[in-house]
């Protein structure tokens, strides 16, 4: 039997999580969903062109990260996931299908495929627009880019703000990110570290601008869940935390967002503070190669006008 597309796996991936269990997406919902749809043994080994992972488990991810930004789904810990309410509430209506035009009545999901982000937590950056047939083959391909590169970074976005995610993995993440931008030397690790778990005084890590440490930039790493969002206070406490240390610059990172009001502050002071929020965490993460694996590789070739038309 052919493999389903992912469209074709959302209503069989909600009804499995129907009884409010709990479950793995890999093994446990793959496994039942390969014995429902018959496939044989060749079928769940079948690759992705990549070669990165099984097609058909490549495909449950993608249904089950769907439903989860429409909210059918809840991903309670990394690499599971539950049924919600309104995912009960739509089984209830037992419909024929669930494909993206089903999960487009859902606010949530309008806003994940087609809406600005809000300029303070992103950037102001535009997610792309649904892809139509007006739109040429080149132009399918780099909104298929975009869209799989928005889709990997809210994964990664939702494996920080796990709950079993622990913040002092965070905080040398942030430290290897602020490594692989360029920061402190390439040929001495201890220009850039992160300090001692206690007695920091709020400070995560340290990067050192000279040789002699003489101008240092320090670290605070926060991580919060998604709805948890770092106000005034936590910054004011931090630029007390750079005047224990005689330090004029800092750099705030974090798993969540920042109130209008810790923007306010920070533009405010004579010390200069950095925020980073989890989004902007995630597309730098996604920029230097931290937390992520390349896939295949694809070069965009045009016809040569110039040797074409050139003299023979």
């Amino acid at each position: 039997m052919a493999i389903p597309d992912y469209q074709s796996l959302m209503l069989p991936v909600l009804q499995l999580l129907g009884d409010g269990q709990t479950r793995r997406v890999v093994p446990d919902v793959t496994d039942a969903l390969g014995e429902q749809f018959h496939l044989t043994p060749e079928d769940r080994q079948q690759m992705l062109p990549s070669g990165a992972m099984p097609t058909f488990v490549n495909r449950t991810h993608w249904a089950a990260t769907y439903m989860s930004k429409a909210g059918l789904i809840a991903r309670p810990a990394r690499g599971r996931g539950s049924i919600t309410e309104a995912g009960k509430e739509v089984l209830a209506q037992r419909p024929a299908k669930i494909d993206v035009g089903f999960l487009m009545h859902y606010p949530s999901f309008v806003e994940f495929r087609t809406k600005a982000r809000p300029a303070a937590a992103s950037g102001g950056e535009v997610l792309p627009a649904p892809i139509t047939d007006q739109q040429n083959p080149e132009e399918l391909l780099y909104r298929t880019y975009d869209a799989l590169r928005l889709s990997v970074e809210a994964d990664m976005l939702d494996r920080l703000q796990a709950p079993d995610y622990p913040w002092e993995a965070f905080e040398r993440l942030v430290v290897e990110l602020l490594g692989a931008m360029g920061y402190g030397s390439s040929t001495d690790e201890t220009s850039l570290r992160v300090t001692k778990l206690t007695g920091d005084e709020g400070i995560d890590g340290v990067i050192d601008e000279d040789k002699l440490g003489l101008d240092a930039v320090y670290i605070q790493a926060k991580k919060y869940q998604a709805k948890t969002a770092v106000g005034r206070p936590a910054l004011q406490a931090f630029a007390g935390s750079l005047e224990g240390q005689r330090a004029s610059k800092g750099v705030f990172l974090t798993t969540s967002h920042f109130t209008s009001e810790a923007e306010e502050y920070v533009r405010r002071i004579s010390r200069r503070i950095v925020l980073i929020d989890g989004r902007q965490v995630t597309r730098l993460m996604y920029d230097y190669g931290v937390g992520v694996r390349p896939g295949r590789s694809l070069t965009v070739k045009r016809v040569d006008d110039v040797y074409f038309e050139g003299d023979l």
